[in-house]
């Protein structure tokens, strides 16, 4: 369940457009004050972010309305402020990484340089580079600030035909009157955020992670018509549960039986294929000269065969259980289950799972094997992912995995 991005098409109509229709910013000022005289508020479209420019320019029509596209009276100027939103049905960037990415691709970048950034207001881990980018085939100099606020991630730019100190000194008193408007958001959740949950949450807080969710509330998202369709939608794709009967038939299923119970077929299969007597290093070729399967296939069931080695045929059971945590919250959110309904499931597999495993690594380690039997493809990124977040400051593993879960709602 992963967010999805603006396409690049649409950044380039918004630079070429601007520029095409582009009297320098605070052109002949020399202090921040005397900038700012020559200046007015302009803001997106939605009303959700402005900053300031000199009162000359004149925004151009944006194709999202987070977005805001201004140009000077002059051909060679132009500024734009893109707004990312971070969690919900509008979640348009995973992360500040996936923002680089998208502005990197969809103008060309080239020439990279950190700069100094501004002070941006309400804005944190904010930075800045020039370059050049490319507008409509045509190579242009820019200044761009990166940074993000609790509601989204930002790209604001300075463009011009030619960069100098001083459109950039202009740009940082721009940026320094950034003001965010979020949009009050509906959250029907009531439950606090407590120890129990807290452990619920850390199941499957890689995921949410990667989905750009927030994994210091109950099930990730404000619960609430928006992302109840969302989630419904999201369900029938991924899992084929299109109401309470087949939520409970799912979970039902990976519960009792799961992937889990597959994995330990496949093996006790291959085992009584003879790969237990080859030497580990000879097991992929080994399998594909009994078995029609490609070589990286081949090199996941040998892998998957030393797991079963050494863990049994619980091996992947984590990955199992953490998913039938994490369906719990997505079935809340598309309201299957009520959140009292979703919180008091939780809490029973919680209390099944949790003597099963001695710590969160010993956890995880179980979910990152079935991630592989299921995906056929290396854990490697969301093994570096559990890691960063047991890092953080806000660690969603700092909860002790042998707290006594409790009903705490």
């Amino acid at each position: 369940m992963k967010c999805t991005k603006p396409k690049k098409l649409a950044l380039l109509f918004c630079l070429t457009a601007a520029l095409a229709s582009a009297a320098l910013q605070g052109c002949g000022a020399k202090t921040p004050e005397d900038m700012l005289a020559r200046m007015q508020e302009f803001s997106t479209p939605d009303d959700t972010a402005s900053i300031y420019l000199d009162k000359s320019w004149k925004t151009q029509e944006a194709p999202m309305d987070g977005w805001l596209i201004a140009a000077s009276s002059r051909e060679d100027n132009a500024v734009f402020l893109l707004q990312f939103i971070k969690n919900g049905p509008s979640s348009q960037a995973g992360s500040m990484e996936d923002v680089k990415d998208i502005i990197k691709t969809s103008y060309n970048l080239s020439g990279e340089t950190n700069a100094e950034a501004p002070e941006v207001p309400g804005m944190t881990n904010v930075t800045a580079i020039t370059g050049r980018m490319s507008v409509d085939s045509t190579k242009v100099d820019a200044y761009i600030v990166y940074g993000e606020t609790d509601y989204a991630y930002y790209s604001m730019a300075y463009a011009a035909d030619k960069m100098n100190d001083s459109k950039i000194a202009s740009f940082k008193v721009s940026c320094s009157k950034f003001r965010e408007s979020a949009p009050e958001v509906e959250d029907r959740t009531t439950a606090e955020l407590t120890d129990t949950i807290r452990w619920f949450n850390a199941s499957y807080a890689v995921l949410t992670d990667l989905n750009g969710w927030d994994y210091n509330r109950f099930a990730g998202l404000a619960a609430n018509d928006d992302v109840m369709a969302m989630e419904q939608k999201s369900l029938e794709e991924w899992w084929s549960v299109t109401d309470r009967a087949t939520a409970d038939s799912t979970l039902d299923w990976i519960l009792t039986e799961g992937h889990r119970d597959t994995f330990a077929e496949d093996m006790a299969y291959l085992e009584e294929a003879g790969i237990r007597d080859i030497a580990p290093n000879e097991r992929s070729a080994f399998l594909l000269d009994q078995f029609q399967m490609t070589a990286d296939e081949a090199q996941n069931y040998a892998d998957m065969f030393g797991f079963y080695e050494q863990y049994g045929p619980d091996a992947i059971a984590g990955w199992d259980y953490c998913r039938a945590m994490n369906l719990m919250s997505f079935y809340y959110l598309a309201g299957y289950y009520t959140e009292q309904e979703a919180l008091d499931k939780s809490l029973e597999i919680a209390r099944t799972m949790q003597p099963l495993f001695e710590s969160w690594d010993d956890l995880m380690s179980s979910y990152m094997r079935g991630y592989e039997y299921w995906a056929e493809e290396s854990a490697d990124e969301r093994r570096a992912l559990y890691e960063d977040l047991k890092t953080r400051e806000d660690n969603p593993y700092s909860v002790d995995f042998k707290t006594e879960l409790e009903k705490t709602w």
